[in-house]
């Protein structure tokens, strides 16, 4: 039972150790959890089967070896005596999005609902030691004078945790950190037009949610992989900041979207914005003004960029193509801009008249190499252009036809860099497949593209359209 004479709720100060950084693929090898239960000190650690392989790179790190953690209870056995100790506490970490959403989708694999206060360690140092410049654990072990018993173990370094607690008490006094929980954590009042009912509503899972206005007028769509946390952050941040303070007064009604997973959110967030184009986010763009600049070889053997506007442009169909500009002006001075970095010929570039023997403006003022007077040679400018441009090619669609990426229970349909929907099932996902051309749309591109390089590359699948 708490001690009534404790100046603070409840804190678990919490550390897991994991197979990686993925809530959804990776899983927990060990969890250490250092309790401050009234001005009594209570410390529970497991270690963990996470009934997967463990990388050679996290053994090194950890030290956890799968012969450790052979015969170890999974996450499944722990799981009712984990929720009894973390019940009614603080959940108190360092980058705490991390291990609270490790444990919370653990929780949720089981069928446990996981909804604790939340107090990152991070925040709590940018708030106290606002001049430091730096605020990693690593960083506030050295700033403090933290000692260290068993770095990148779960009890050593939910030890860390305490320490740094004891260190902003003495230094801050508990009144003051006090002050601090509240704030981070959210006791802050709701707007007045929001219903505490209405945020207990709200999933904590990924997806869209959007901000309205008098006359449901949209104020601001964002995106998260905890909705329900991410609200709220935006709630505790009208205290300090004028942005997050301005959408506070004016909400009158939030509604949520939930998507499968964080490439779902990402990819419903920027359709979102396009189509009900709220009054407090970063206007983005549509893609229907496209140009892109592709090289051309002259009858002198000079590659010069040509504009391909958006009438001749087939994004994931040409090889040629550099850039992506939402007008011709961004698209010069884009070209410019490299012109003047690698200190290539602007008549050559075609970006001023050439005049056969006689050098370009940049020559004169010592911004190019002198290719326009065959200083330097036209091999070596052209590969020194393509060289440049390299970085912004915009790459060909690498597959034969539609792919969906499997994200949670959903598939996400793309060809050719264009959104097609998003399917449950396989006759869902063959019909949005055969649906035909979407139109191409230059922030969805940087999007999937990115996701394909990474943690979704693993998640395609070929869909054969007969």
């Amino acid at each position: 039972m708490k001690d009534k004479r404790s100046p603070y709720p409840d804190l678990a100060f919490v550390d897991i150790e994991t197979t990686g950084s993925h809530f959804d693929r990776d899983r927990i090898t060990e969890i250490g959890i250092k309790t401050l239960a009234g001005n009594e000190l209570q410390v529970w650690e497991r270690l963990i089967d996470p009934q997967t392989f463990i990388p050679q790179n996290i053994q090194r790190l950890t030290g956890i070896s799968p012969a450790m953690v052979h015969g170890k209870p999974c996450f499944s056995e722990l799981a009712a005596e984990l929720k009894k100790e973390l019940e009614g506490k603080i959940f108190v970490a360092h980058n705490a999005r991390f291990d609270y959403g490790f444990i919370k989708a653990s929780f949720k694999r089981v069928g446990i609902d996981f909804k604790p206060k939340v107090l990152c360690t991070v925040k709590l140092s940018r708030l106290l030691f606002p001049d430091q410049p730096r605020h990693n654990l690593d960083t506030i072990i050295g700033a403090h004078g933290l000692k260290v018993s068993a770095r990148h173990r779960a009890l050593g370094d939910a030890d860390l945790l305490l320490q740094f607690w004891r260190i902003c008490e003495s230094r801050f006094g508990q009144e003051k950190l006090n002050e601090a929980i509240n704030q981070l954590i959210g006791n802050a009042s709701l707007p007045a037009n929001i219903d505490q009912n209405l945020i207990d509503s709200i999933p904590d899972s990924p997806g869209c949610y959007i901000f309205y206005g008098e006359n449901k007028t949209p104020l601001y769509i964002g995106k998260s992989i905890s909705l329900r946390s991410r609200v709220m952050g935006h709630f505790q941040g009208a205290l300090t900041q004028r942005k997050e303070m301005k959408l506070s007064l004016q909400v009158r009604d939030i509604d949520w979207i939930e998507t499968s997973g964080e490439l779902g959110a990402l990819i419903l967030e920027s359709r979102l914005i396009k189509e009900r184009m709220p009054s407090m986010n970063i206007k983005l763009r549509r893609s229907k003004d496209l140009c892109a600049w592709s090289l051309v070889e002259d009858s002198t053997g000079v590659l010069t960029p040509t504009l391909v506007t958006h009438n001749h442009l087939q994004p994931g169909l040409q090889d040629n193509l550099y850039g992506l500009f939402y007008s011709k002006r961004e698209a010069h001075s884009y070209l410019k801009a490299i012109a003047k970095k690698y200190h290539l010929c602007e008549a050559l570039l075609g970006l001023e008249k050439r005049i056969e023997g006689k050098s370009c403006f940049g020559y004169q003022v010592k911004q190019c190499g002198g290719a326009c007077l065959n200083q330097t040679p036209i091999h070596l400018h052209n590969l020194q252009l393509k060289t440049a441009l390299e970085l912004f090619r915009v790459q060909v669609w690498p597959y034969s036809g539609p792919i969906a990426i499997r994200e949670g229970g959903e598939m996400i349909v793309l060809d050719k860099w264009c959104y097609l929907g998003t399917a449950i099932n396989q006759d869902e996902l063959y019909e949005l497949a055969e649906s035909g051309e979407a139109e191409f749309d230059l922030d969805i591109y940087k999007i999937v593209k990115k996701a394909l390089l990474g943690p979704y590359r693993n998640q395609v699948i070929s869909v054969g359209v007969q």
